[in-house]
């Protein structure tokens, strides 16, 4: 299936900084609560992410990501899921977050 132009552009994808990393013991496959700023257009959302094989907490807060911030909510749990955080998930589901090279402006969109 192709997208069409106008389809990408649909999609926000954009820089955020990670603020706060909690366990999130009630999901189903290992996660943390992440709390990501994206800058004063879109402020602060918070995400579930399945990043706990490569990633431990304390190395995610103040690390910059991409996530698409446009898509509804969604509740996982008692957690509502305001964003979702975007990588590369090899065939076991290990997932590589993708990030800028630079430190940059949070809330940038990717294009």
């Amino acid at each position: 299936m192709e997208l069409t132009w106008q389809d990408f552009e649909k999609v926000e994808m954009r820089v955020g900084t990670i603020l706060e990393v909690n366990d999130f013991p009630e999901a189903r496959k290992p996660a943390y609560q992440l709390t990501i700023d994206f800058g004063s257009t879109i402020g602060i959302r918070k995400t579930s992410a399945q990043i706990t094989r490569r990633y431990q907490k304390e190395d995610l807060v103040n690390r910059q990501m991409i996530a698409v911030v446009n898509f509804p909510k969604k509740q996982i749990g008692k957690f509502m899921s305001e964003c979702l955080v975007l990588g590369a998930v090899g065939e076991e589901g290990d997932v590589i977050l993708l990030a800028p090279d630079f430190k940059i402006e949070n809330g940038l969109r990717i294009g």
